[in-house]
């Protein structure tokens, strides 16, 4: 009785998070929140902020963010036509969670390296 218990503890817990995860998981969703959420409210201003997304993936990963409420875009009727992504209220609440996991991650790196230098990053393009 005991084990159903915590297996359906298990499954109360692994759940919500799941379901976060599956909104902001991926290579690309938290670097465009961040990005907008920082200033930059146009397409090419957001592509150029982070390197290695393609205009395809953007796109995509907009309309993703779009749907779940994160961020809202604006056409605004000018000559030539201009879209606006920013970032809705409810993206603030990812605050204190993309900083913890910063914090995490300098730990985590520091508790693997010790007191050596990180590791650069490998460029995805070679």
């Amino acid at each position: 009785m005991a084990a159903k218990k915590s297996h359906r503890c298990c499954l109360e817990t692994v759940k919500p998070l799941r379901e976060a995860l599956d909104v902001i998981n991926g290579k690309w969703k938290l670097p465009i929140i961040i990005s907008i959420t920082t200033g930059n409210q146009r397409f090419t201003d957001i592509q150029d902020s982070i390197p290695g997304i393609t205009p395809k993936v953007l796109a995509k990963e907009l309309k993703d963010l779009e749907q779940h409420r994160l961020i809202k875009r604006t056409v605004i009727e000018d000559y030539p036509v201009r879209i606006q992504y920013t970032a809705e209220p409810y993206s603030e609440t990812l605050g204190p969670i993309i900083y913890a996991l910063q914090d995490w991650g300098l730990k985590h790196r520091e508790k693997l390296l010790g007191g050596e230098q990180p590791i650069p990053a490998q460029n995805s393009t070679a």
